[in-house]
């Protein structure tokens, strides 16, 4: 059955061309605010890692990284980046950053295990930033006052399509609120967490969701959260409503990494109990501290530019239902 989602009367805003012009203007202007407003410089990112470096981004730790074995020196297992959420922490220290210094990629990716759909390709594009901050900002406020100089980049972008393109509507709220997860399930106890964030988008129109990965009152996780990078006290999602799809739709997952303590408290909660090189080093206070996420480069075109699918503004590989559907309805994937 397709998983595809066809939005009643759909008519893109672009022709291909026009489209892929737009999509320019967007990551052009995008990636020179975000590194105004967040003091980040940019930096190379590899494509793929040594597994044994424990410096790939396990996700929820069932999806398969794609792997390889490189003919000069077969010994290497080597694996396309799922994130860089890790690798950026070590970048930090060994190029010589200081506190309030960042650093921003275009990280590239391969996630063969994503279930296709409007929002998902088995091909990702972000950019992956991350900074370094001081012990004293590991706490909630430091967090929300960073969400929102990103989200007055959003706005930022919005009013540079209206410049550009006459006929363009605004749609984001004027300011972004914030709620935590266990504050959001008391909000909705009868409803699952993907209903959830869809209500809560549509009341808030931008919302910070906080605090993802740890259980909470009802037992479960909202979502599911690797527990050596994000502190699971001190990160969250940055979600607005899609309009074009009537739901919740997510721009950015972000937080405060783990210090020493919540690492270790969080590997014993996910029952992990063989740590690697990357873990030690944090355990050896060896690694700044930061905070960082990761930026969907598609997902901003994709809501800027109203289109039904994320198939319109990057190209990937697609089952031979989605093209069909994508076809019949108007839909015109790259």
């Amino acid at each position: 059955m397709t998983k595809t989602y066809i939005p009643k009367d759909y008519k893109p805003m672009f022709n291909i061309l026009e489209m892929e012009i737009a999509i320019k203007h967007i990551k052009d202007f995008f990636e020179v605010e975000l590194a105004k407003t967040l003091n980040l410089t940019r930096i190379s990112a590899p494509l793929f890692v040594e597994r044994e470096t424990g410096l790939n981004d396990n996700l929820s730790g069932t999806e398969r990284p794609v792997n390889f074995e490189m003919l000069d020196n077969p010994n290497k297992n080597i694996e396309i980046v799922h994130s860089l959420a890790k690798w950026k922490r070590d970048a930090l220290k060994r190029y010589g950053f200081k506190e309030y210094e960042g650093i921003y990629t275009d990280m590239n990716a391969i996630r063969r295990d994503e279930i296709l759909d409007n929002l998902h390709s088995i091909y990702v594009d972000q950019w992956d930033w991350e900074k370094i901050i001081k012990k004293e900002d590991r706490n909630i406020e430091y967090l929300k006052e960073t969400v929102k100089k990103i989200y007055k980049v959003f706005l930022k972008t919005e009013k540079m399509l209206q410049i550009i393109y006459d006929d363009y509507v605004p749609f984001l709220a004027n300011e972004i609120k914030f709620i935590s997860s266990e504050e959001l399930l008391q909000k909705y106890p009868d409803k699952s967490q993907k209903e959830r964030e869809n209500l809560i988008a549509k009341e808030y129109k931008a919302v910070f969701i906080t605090q993802i990965g740890d259980k909470l009152s009802d037992g479960y996780k909202h979502d599911d959260r690797a527990p050596d990078y994000d502190d699971w006290s001190l990160n969250g999602d940055i979600i607005v409503y899609n309009e074009v799809l009537d739901s919740a739709f997510e721009l950015s997952s972000m937080g405060i990494r783990v210090d020493k303590d919540k690492l270790i408290d969080q590997l014993e909660k996910a029952n992990i109990s063989e740590k690697t090189k990357y873990h030690n080093m944090i355990i050896n206070e060896e690694l700044p501290l930061t905070m960082g996420g990761g930026i969907g480069q598609s997902r901003i075109c994709m809501l800027f530019l109203k289109t039904a699918h994320i198939g319109e503004v990057q190209a990937s590989i697609w089952n031979d239902e989605i093209e069909e559907d994508c076809k019949k309805n108007n839909i015109n994937l790259l």
